[in-house]
């Protein structure tokens, strides 16, 4: 299996996911810990002399001027745990809570945080055994950190909260009983290093970065499939047209669909029909899909930075600097959750609409709503309500929450990113967009069908023989919901990822080079 040096290799939203799914081991070496060590001796030292320094011997927040003993420094770092565990509303995703656990190490391994190895070293217990504390969704404003999330998730450190061990919820106290291991005792600017960063809102970013690319990806296929179905033309995704507009992302779309096209019979088969040009949601396809995939990168570059950097504070030079900063402060990571959250939105908004089209019966040899004997039978008429109750779901959500600030902890922190709520947007967007694809998907290999005997191109042959296997043709209604469940699975496991290729492209698609 392969290994991870926390603190010294660079970390990637792929190998972070490699490491939460077990298939890459995370290591704290020996280099990191003496960094470490030395980091913290740096606070015990502070922590014993008589200059306050904010976290490390005063309050939090406005009461950053109250000075506290050395003899109560431990008793400050565990009751910040409990005072901001504030948390509520449902628990977040086990592997999202499990993620944010491999960043917060990744990040106290750089040695600038004043952590004991010790305390790392219970934390990746936690993520070797699978002992993951339960952690509500809503509470952070994505400024000084994402405080209460992060509070939640190391509460069992102290023997409090609840976790999910060996299958089942069962309390820190429990867990305690079942393993032997002992609550800890944080030393100085522990409880605070825990909590202050942006964990939380970069675990949900990495999760939503390998479920957009997967739509992504995906999607042009889908596409592909609709145009040949539609019988739409092949021009608008020529190279010599888009070498004249040349933004990365809707070159690589464009040159994905005409390699995808290239050799068709069906393609061929209406070459010299009287049809000017298709509608925008197919014309325009490259344009579309290629910014949303430029949004993307714009996350996937933002986030992997977020993933190496020091984000809690105070950050601790040396003996003689604790720098009381802001690089907890979620704004870098809300602005381009919040723009791919738009992109995520904008893939299904184009795709309702291409449902729409292979639903109207004006294309020559579809029948309207993909079905010949309608009347009796509905069709799929009503998939197309879903997709665009989905698609307007999504505009909904697409609000920057980065555009909004809510003054907190007295006027303290009286510019906050909110980038929390951005972070579940995004990923709440793209799990809908998973939806509305496979809609796409069922509607689009319908429209192939009856194109028969012309043949499409080998990639795309295969991937509606694999659709099929899974999915039969409908020549009568039947209970569509479970259609739409077979194809979001195939879409959210990635399955047309089988086929998957560069053409050329200039962006790499293999998932472990995030």
């Amino acid at each position: 299996m392969k290994e991870f040096n926390y603190g010294e290799d660079h970390l990637t939203a792929g190998k972070a996911m490699m490491i939460c799914r077990g298939q890459m081991k995370g290591i704290f070496n020996q280099t990191t810990r003496e960094r470490v060590q030395r980091s913290q001796q740096w606070v015990q030292d502070i922590a014993q002399g008589d200059e306050v320094v904010y976290g490390i011997n005063s309050g939090f927040g406005p009461l950053c001027t109250t000075k506290i003993s050395p003899e109560n420094t431990r008793q400050l770092q565990e009751n910040i745990l409990k005072s901001h565990s504030v948390g509520t509303g449902s628990h977040i995703p086990l592997e999202i809570a499990k993620l944010m656990l491999i960043l917060k190490v990744q990040a106290l391994s750089k040695g600038y945080s004043g952590i004991t190895a010790h305390t790392l070293e219970r934390i990746l217990w936690h993520i070797e055994h699978d002992a993951i504390p339960l952690v509500p969704s809503q509470g952070s404003v994505g400024a000084s950190g994402d405080l209460a999330p992060l509070a939640h998730l190391f509460l069992p450190l102290i023997g409090e909260g609840r976790l999910h061990y060996q299958g089942q919820e069962i309390s820190a106290k429990d867990l305690s009983n079942v393993t032997g291991l002992q609550p800890l005792q944080l030393a100085p600017k522990e409880g605070l290093a825990l909590i202050n960063g942006t964990q939380f809102m970069a675990a949900f970013a990495v999760s939503t970065l390998e479920k957009l690319h997967q739509c992504l990806s995906q999607a042009d296929f889908i596409a592909a499939i609709m145009l040949e179905g539609l019988l739409g033309s092949a021009q608008p995704f020529l190279t010599e047209l888009h070498n004249l507009r040349p933004h990365q992302g809707v070159q690589h779309v464009a040159a994905r669909i005409n390699g995808l096209l290239s050799g068709s019979e069906i393609m061929v088969s209406h070459k010299n029909c009287e049809r000017v040009q298709d509608p925008y949601s197919l014309r325009c396809i490259p344009q579309v899909h290629g910014a949303s995939r430029q949004a993307w990168k714009h996350l996937k570059d933002t986030l992997e930075i977020e993933l190496n950097a020091v984000t809690d504070n105070p950050v601790i030079l040396d003996t003689n600097q604790a720098i009381s900063g802001g690089n907890f402060h979620g704004q870098p990571l809300a602005l381009p959750l919040d723009y791919a959250c738009l992109a995520a939105s904008e893939l299904g908004n184009i795709s309702d609409r291409r449902i729409y089209l292979s639903l109207d019966g004006t294309v020559t040899g579809l029948p309207k709503l993909l079905m010949k004997d309608t009347g009796l039978n509905s069709g799929f008429m009503i998939l197309q309500y879903t997709s665009a109750a989905l698609a307007s779901e999504n505009k909904g959500l697409c609000f920057p929450a980065s555009a909004d600030s809510i003054p907190t902890s007295l006027g303290q922190e009286d510019h906050v990113s909110m980038g929390s709520i951005s972070a579940r947007k995004a990923l709440q967007v793209t799990e809908n967009l998973e939806k509305i694809l496979a809609i796409e998907l069922l509607c689009a290999c319908q429209a192939l069908d009856f194109r028969r005997p012309l043949k499409s191109t080998q990639v795309l042959e295969e991937i509606q023989a694999h659709i099929r296997q899974k999915i039969s043709h409908a020549q009568q209604d039947r209970i569509f919901s479970e259609d739409m469940r077979s194809a979001e699975a195939l879409i959210s496991q990635g399955a047309l990822l089988a086929w998957n290729n560069d053409w050329g492209s200039v962006y790499h698609e293999d998932y472990e080079s995030y």
